[in-house]
């Protein structure tokens, strides 16, 4: 299995290296003066589209960045280049109605302090234990540091949560293993 993970991570930098590179000409090549914080901008949003269509879409994370980035006229063509034709990210957890998502944000906002009242009264359920009350509320609490840390977490369940956040944190690694190899390999030309 390690082997795998090896040659998959290989082979991820690999793609990802070739998407950035062609991302960065497309951005370098769109508006010719740019100031710093235009350009760091650039290199990074090349960098996060790189990354999830190097996944070739098949994470809910990957489809969630390219979603957003569509979401912006000016990225279209950055986005078009390096994944395909777009519009067609949407992983299962995101088919739910805008109408019915709103509705529902509506509807949790007003339960949440009256569950926050309930929580003050009643600490625990009457049958468990303290301790398993505790790790519960950890979990939970966790889960939702992760919804809001992975793209397109919040449309998730734990479970899912955790397995995209897992495969983002290996992407992530292998992003930066490139770009320290790109830091290192330009300092020591220079």
């Amino acid at each position: 299995m390690q082997e795998t993970i090896m040659h998959n991570s290989r082979e991820l930098k690999k793609e990802f290296i070739k998407k950035w590179v062609q991302g960065l000409h497309i951005c370098c090549s769109s508006k010719k003066q740019m100031n710093l914080l235009e350009r760091k901008n650039k290199i990074k949003l090349s960098a996060d589209i790189a990354l999830a269509s190097a996944k070739n879409s098949t994470t809910c994370w990957s489809k969630a960045i390219i979603s957003k980035a569509e979401k912006d006229e000016q990225n279209m063509i950055l986005v078009n280049n390096l994944s395909g034709s777009g519009s067609k990210f949407m992983c299962a957890h995101q088919k739910v109605s805008c109408h019915k998502r709103i509705t529902s944000k509506k509807i949790l906002k007003k339960s949440y302090g009256f569950r926050k009242k309930m929580k003050k009264m009643e600490p625990c359920d009457h049958g468990s234990n303290l301790a398993t009350c505790i790790a519960k509320r950890l979990v939970k609490k966790r889960t939702q540091v992760l919804k809001r840390l992975v793209p397109g977490g919040e449309f998730m369940d734990e479970f899912s949560v955790i397995k995209e956040a897992l495969d983002y944190i290996l992407s992530l690694r292998v992003q930066v293993d490139v770009m320290k190899n790109l830091v290192n390999a330009t300092t020591i030309l220079n």
